[in-house]
């Protein structure tokens, strides 16, 4: 088995936490983005928020995974709360993918996390990949997140959406 080097935003969470364990299982290296100074071996600092990341340490990874974001699941949704879900989303994956797409050795996949709510309450209709967004706050923010990892893809980055099944 070849070792990689992943790149996880999110790290500290649900899947983020499970992914960075298998991957370290199957001894990769993981490097986690975290938000505050750097504490230990593996850590990368980024900040979202201000657009900022410290791209030297993403140099040389072989995948860039984005699962950070604001949970959705734990809080009422309201309107300051869902100006957060957005922010955490769509200024997070949009920092990551214009430093992947600015690397003198860009990374070969981003992987970017999304949502079924891009279809919206479709009822008992099926849908798949070419059926159009819905409407409503969570169509309007998946559209918005998605299109926030074009960077990395414009710069030549295959860039995957990871649509998370999970729907409130």
């Amino acid at each position: 088995m070849q070792r990689s080097r992943i790149a996880i935003a999110g790290s500290s969470g649900l899947i983020g936490g499970a992914l960075a364990a298998s991957l370290e299982a199957e001894g990769h290296e993981v490097v986690r983005l975290v938000r505050r100074a750097p504490r230990e071996p593996g850590e990368v600092r980024w900040d979202p928020e201000r657009g900022s990341v410290d791209a030297a340490g993403l140099e040389g990874c072989d995948a860039v995974v984005n699962l950070a974001g604001a949970g959705i699941g734990n809080r009422r949704w309201t309107e300051s709360y869902k100006a957060l879900i957005r922010s955490s989303r769509v200024d997070g994956t949009r920092t990551l993918a214009e430093a992947v797409a600015g690397l003198d050795r860009p990374p070969r996949v981003f992987v970017n996390g999304s949502a079924i709510g891009l279809y919206g309450d479709t009822g008992d209709r099926e849908v798949d990949e070419s059926a159009p967004p819905g409407r409503g706050f969570l169509p309007e923010l998946c559209v918005e997140w998605e299109a926030a990892a074009v960077p990395a893809q414009r710069a030549g980055v295959r860039t995957v959406w990871v649509v998370s099944l999970i729907h409130i």
